[in-house]
């Protein structure tokens, strides 16, 4: 399938319903069930510093306080979010430990890692989405283009001599970038981090050159000049940079790719328990503390039930593996 072809595919493919999808749905609700009756860890699969985190703890902090029961925040990097997965899949089912499922864990790590200890189709529940945040390419200032355009024609002169940092194998940014590298042919060496704040200490000090991540954590840095936008990933431009080319009207129809975050539990958890957990994520995105800070960052929220969250991982889960296939992305 050649790049043309694949794009097409990821366009039609992002707009489908996947009623078929694989995951352990909710089973008829059975007696109600006392939740939550200690505090809540709510795992995030990496390091601090970077949109995942910043989505966790924003939802957490609103849980807690409509819960009467403490949500707090566990970062647990490490395997490409394998490490923490593991660890939720194994955890008690009971709605007291939650983890943060992203593009990387739930679409790509199946396609990209041979062995998992886990299936994330089988030993997890959807609950609900949380929010869509936009992919931000960006360079460091002392890269000798001004412009997107320039930049794909820099590296292809360049061939192997940039380099590139993400928040770790399989993160949002990671797949992005190889995203891009597929689609405009350029050849840019992958630098993975223990999480976003790692990587843009070296983006920031010119140690790597390019990078792709969410506005919450790349925005002030755009603001003040220590980065330079070159493009986004959406489909349309955003209104934090209205003046940043979207990668589709590059030349690249129907290139699209975002990061995405939602709430998983262990397979076994209790339907009322999942239902209850999703009612409160919706009510946590709808207070002004989140929507204030998600409009910020030109995040888009979720919060829908949890066989929505299942379809759309089943349709990302598609659209994934042919990009994993074409691109061969593989764990560095």
């Amino acid at each position: 399938m050649d790049v043309t072809n694949l794009l097409k595919r990821r366009a039609l493919l992002a707009g489908a319903t996947a009623s078929g999808a694989g995951f352990l749905l909710p089973a008829t609700l059975r007696a109600q069930t006392q939740w939550p009756t200690r505090p809540v860890r709510f795992l995030v699969p990496f390091a601090p510093g970077g949109t995942s985190e910043i989505v966790a703890r924003s939802v957490a902090a609103e849980l807690s306080k409509q819960l009467g029961q403490n949500v707090y925040v566990e970062n647990k990097p490490g395997g490409a979010g394998t490490v923490a997965m593991q660890e939720a899949a194994h955890a008690a089912p009971d709605g007291h430990t939650i983890i943060l499922g992203h593009v990387g864990t739930l679409a790509v790590n199946p396609y990209m890692l041979s062995n998992q200890p886990y299936d994330v189709n089988r030993d997890f529940i959807p609950v609900t989405l949380l929010a869509k945040v936009p992919n931000v390419f960006v360079i460091h200032p002392d890269v000798p283009a001004k412009s997107f355009k320039e930049f794909v024609a820099y590296v292809k002169a360049n061939p192997g001599k940039l380099n590139y940092g993400s928040a770790g194998n399989a993160s949002a940014g990671h797949l992005a970038m190889e995203y891009l590298k597929l689609v405009t042919g350029m050849f840019i060496t992958h630098i993975p981090y223990r999480g976003t704040g790692p990587q843009l200490i070296d983006l920031l000090a010119g140690r790597t050159q390019a990078s792709s991540a969410g506005m919450p954590a790349l925005g002030g840095y755009i603001r003040a000049g220590k980065l330079r936008a070159i493009a986004v990933g959406t489909q349309q431009r955003i209104p934090a940079m209205p003046d940043v080319p979207t990668v589709a009207e590059m030349g690249y129809k129907d290139f699209e790719t975002s990061q995405w975050y939602g709430i998983l539990v262990p397979a076994g958890t209790p339907a009322d328990v999942v239902k209850k957990l999703q009612e409160e994520s919706l009510k946590a995105l709808k207070s002004s503390s989140v929507t204030e800070r998600f409009a910020s960052d030109n995040a888009v929220t979720g919060g829908g039930p949890s066989s929505e969250f299942a379809a759309f991982i089943a349709s990302e889960q598609k659209i994934w593996k042919e990009i994993v296939k074409q691109a061969r992305i593989k764990p560095d």
